[in-house]
């Protein structure tokens, strides 16, 4: 086996070394490496002198032997090290992990809490995933930042991929939202695309549920809820009668109605749980004396207090049981959690009409 890189490769790994080098990937199909400096792109087709997977790695621990002073190469192996003991490392050294062309030291970056906007720009530079998207929009100095747009442009763009991973398009979008970088048309698309799957929905009620895209009218009896001041059941059954209330609802029940994975039905439950935070946060003898203050007002609205009730009695830990003993999907976990659901989508229906 040859110890030694070719005699051209040698020369042009030398003269690349001596620039400021940003970032360093390799395409093993095509055996070309390729530099981000601060004039462009350069590229150094790579003539092996042995099997191509050798010579790769003899390759790469001559780029690890320059950036980091460790010949030995970046320890790829250690996974789950790379992605959670970032914490610690400088920028400086953030920096260097760019320049080994190796994709576990990239993800490092982008895991890592020191992370900065031009490194994210470096980092998607070498590994352009929507893994990486999703990881960089987390950091708000990268949201503030010019990788913002062109990350959430490109999620955008990507989401079809994503297919039926109910997961990834949680993450996906749940990400999406909170960088707070689409445009209104952009979060509109992304709306849309609940109509076809429906957990694109469930982000948009965690994050966005008293701004849905889609708001609904109001129900005709909206006004009649009496504005009793600090009173928990005027202020949430104004909140359920208005127009974002009456989208909410509704779409929380097209969620419950077809969930396609456990993961979507705990995030529902706990976005509605959320939702009905003022009356879970209340001790038991305030609602009382609030259901009673209403009612007495307007005793019209006794089924709705009750739907108001019942919604506010669930959150994932209710189907907990259930999930703990099946990993079910589909309509097979759609039939077992329907002593929880139906109430539920009974209790909405109540909310919804007039």
């Amino acid at each position: 086996m040859n110890d030694e890189l070719s005699s051209e490769d040698e020369l042009r790994l030398n003269v690349l070394f001596n620039t400021d080098l940003k970032a360093v990937r390799i395409d093993e199909s095509n055996m070309t490496l390729w530099a981000l400096t601060p004039q462009g792109e350069a590229s150094v087709p790579l003539k092996p002198n042995e099997r191509s997977d050798r010579y790769l790695k003899r390759v790469r621990e001559q780029l690890s032997g320059h950036a980091l002073g460790s010949p030995g190469g970046y320890p790829v192996h250690l996974t789950r090290w790379t992605r959670q003991s970032q914490a610690g490392l400088s920028t400086q050294h953030l920096a260097q992990l760019l320049l080994i062309a190796e994709e576990e030291a990239v993800v490092a970056v982008v895991h890592s809490p020191s992370l900065t906007d031009e490194l994210a720009r470096y980092a998607w530079w070498c590994m352009p995933t929507i893994e990486n998207a999703r990881l960089m929009l987390m950091r708000d100095v990268v949201c503030k930042g010019n990788m913002g747009r062109t990350l959430a442009e490109f999620l955008v763009e990507n989401l079809a991929f994503l297919h039926e991973d109910d997961v990834g398009i949680l993450d996906t979008v749940a990400v999406m939202l909170y960088s707070g970088v689409l445009t209104e048309s952009e979060r509109m698309a992304v709306w849309k695309r609940g109509t076809s799957r429906n957990s694109y929905y469930v982000p948009f009620l965690e994050l966005q549920s008293d701004s849905l895209p889609s708001p609904r009218p109001a129900r005709a009896d909206h006004g009649s809820v009496p504005p009793l001041a600090g009173n928990l059941y005027s202020t949430m059954l104004a909140k359920a009668l208005s127009g974002q209330g009456q989208a909410f609802l509704a779409t929380t029940a097209t969620i419950l109605d077809r969930p396609e994975i456990q993961e979507v039905v705990n995030h529902t439950l706990n976005a509605l749980a959320n939702w009905c935070a003022p009356l879970r946060q209340a001790d038991a003898a305030a609602r009382v004396t609030a259901r009673a203050a209403l009612l007495a007002a307007a005793p019209q609205f006794e089924a709705e207090c009750a739907a108001l009730d019942a919604l506010a009695a669930v959150d994932a830990d209710s189907v907990r049981p259930i999930f703990l003993k099946t990993t079910a999907i589909g309509s097979l976990m759609r039939r077992k959690i329907q002593p929880i659901v139906i109430p539920l989508l009974d209790s909405i229906a109540v909310l919804r009409r007039g």
